[in-house]
């Protein structure tokens, strides 16, 4: 098992520990394939899920092959609920948060981007869950419609105002954030609707503009519960971690692959396990 889990979780390759065992490529190559055929047990599905008020949900693709879809509690970064589903929508999401629920969960927050369906599924089966949406996410996705050079005045003062978005940490400068983007809208309101419907700025703007007014009530929960996160960036740090592990894997058939990745989520909750 050791072997198995420096393949998974440590990027070793089977040559790499074959040279450090002293044992044959052939042997690691059956330990591999053995444990690829179980299923690992479920550290995520034993774990108590009453006491977890703080979630974190997302999704990541493997190029066209599918997406892993991942819920961790957000204190402990434990992952408690693991599929990997053809995309990320309300049908694959909803049927993991009910089986959640049935294992206990009643979470109070979930952090989240802003996947509408994802969003839909969670108050279909938590309808009193609270929303922080993830500051992160807003500002990137601002960001890249404002693209790196605004067209206009306009777009560059309101890239300014979405780079200092994850840095708020106090109400008074959330009051701030919301009073500068008040006044911004007052300066050019008229100016973005002035602009004709085919103008890529005009586009720019008002994508960004919507994003902003739609987040707005759910962007400042962290202000008030210092336990719940502002981003998603516990279960970012998971996946750029997993993907660059599973990198050294390729090759890998779509079976082992699902496997590989309930492994890896196994050895990660086991890690966090014996750090507490």
């Amino acid at each position: 098992m050791s072997w198995f889990q420096q393949w998974v979780s440590e990027s070793y390759s089977i040559r790499q520990l074959a040279l450090q065992k002293g044992i044959s490529s052939a042997k690691l190559r059956r330990v591999k394939d053995y444990f690829l055929k179980q299923d690992p047990e479920g550290i995520w599905q034993s774990y108590p899920l009453s006491s977890i008020e703080y979630i974190q949900v997302d999704g990541t693709y493997f190029h066209k092959d599918g997406c892993l879809f991942l819920v961790i509690a957000g204190e402990s970064q434990k992952v408690i609920g693991s599929r990997y589903v053809p995309q990320e929508d309300y049908e694959s999401s909803h049927a993991l948060f009910k089986e959640l629920k049935e294992r206990g969960l009643m979470p109070v927050y979930a952090a989240l981007d802003g996947h509408r369906q994802v969003r839909q599924a969670l108050e279909a089966v938590w309808p009193e869950i609270k929303i922080q949406r993830c500051l992160y996410h807003i500002q990137r996705e601002g960001m890249r419609w404002l693209r790196t050079y605004p067209k206009t005045q306009a777009g560059k003062e309101l890239r300014v105002l979405l780079r200092g978005l994850c840095g708020i940490k106090s109400k008074r400068e959330r009051e701030e954030f919301k009073l500068a983007y008040a006044m911004w809208k007052q300066n050019y309101w008229d100016f973005v609707k002035s602009l004709p419907a085919s103008n890529i700025g005009w586009k720019d703007l008002k994508k960004t503009i919507s994003l902003l007014d739609r987040a707005m009530p759910e962007m400042f929960q962290y202000l008030e519960d210092e336990r719940l996160d502002a981003t998603t960036n516990k279960l970012e740090s998971i996946f750029s971690r997993l993907k660059a592990d599973y990198r050294r894997h390729r090759g890998l058939t779509q079976s082992n692959k699902i496997q590989y990745l309930k492994w890896y989520c196994y050895f990660h909750n086991l890690k966090i396990s014996n750090t507490l």
